[in-house]
């Protein structure tokens, strides 16, 4: 008798951040969660800290979703534990402050295979296990994504491809049943900044959310079925700007916030 495989919900870069808010909310209601990331003593602290709070321990990946093969060896991984995908939540990403003549080459290339390539194979590669489910996919953007940016060109682009694809397929999987989710939070508090050579007061106050604020956000958006949730409402504003200005205009003024901010 074949057994029973049980739904899951797959997030990536979960060991910090947003991913780790979002392994907290989607546990809250109920979600088996289950939590990839490269660096397994952090993922394991978050798996603590939900179980720590009642509910079931998550199950941690210790995996790089920007390897070719990720993909198949996540589907290996849950086969093994008798789990399938509900929902994926693809949050692992990362940005980097400078201009593209001057940054590292390769690790411009890389911040395209995580932002861009490994959404997009993780998006499609569990779609008929989340049309049985009639789950969905969480994918995190940014408000990076309406606009052109002079000083982090690669990865305000990277969102912009998070954004359009992710609209794209929640037209296409509607009639499936799944719901697909672009998340684009403005500025949270996360190591992401450090990691791309921001400093801590680089963005308004005002624009800035909590990332427990964004997680509730998107679980909430996810489960309405909506195309896009942009957490805050002076960020709401960011995609209304994008549409009045000319793009000339839009991009020298981006080029003006963040030339020079490095930290």
């Amino acid at each position: 008798m074949t057994q029973e495989l049980r739904p899951v919900t797959v997030i990536t870069g979960a060991s910090s951040g947003i991913g780790a808010a979002l392994a907290h909310v989607f546990s809250a209601h109920g979600h088996e969660v289950v939590l990839v990331a490269r660096r397994e003593q952090a993922l394991n602290a978050v798996a603590e800290s939900v179980a720590a709070k009642g509910r079931p321990r998550p199950t941690v990946l210790r995996l790089d979703v920007a390897r070719v093969d990720a993909a198949r060896d996540i589907a290996e991984a849950l086969a093994r534990r008798s789990l399938e995908p509900e929902i994926i939540v693809n949050n692992a990403g990362f940005g980097l402050l400078g201009t593209a003549d001057k940054l590292d080459r390769a690790a411009q290339l890389a911040m395209i295979d995580v932002n861009v390539r490994a959404l997009t194979e993780l998006s499609l590669a569990f779609v008929e296990s989340l049309a049985r489910r009639k789950g969905g996919i969480l994918n995190v953007a940014s408000t990076a994504g309406f606009l052109p940016g002079p000083g982090m060109a690669v990865y305000y682009a990277s969102k912009a491809y998070v954004v359009s694809f992710s609209q794209a397929l929640h037209e296409e999987l509607k009639p499936r049943g799944v719901r697909v989710t672009a998340l684009c939070p403005g500025p949270v508090p996360t190591e992401f900044q450090a990691r791309a050579g921001m400093a801590r007061d680089f963005f308004p106050a005002f624009l800035v959310r909590s990332a427990e604020a964004v997680a509730e956000d998107a679980y909430r958006g996810l489960k309405r079925g909506r195309a896009l949730v942009i957490p805050g409402l002076p960020n709401k504003l960011v995609p209304a700007l994008a549409g009045i200005l000319p793009q000339p205009i839009l991009a020298s003024l981006m080029r003006s916030i963040l030339r020079g901010r490095t930290t």
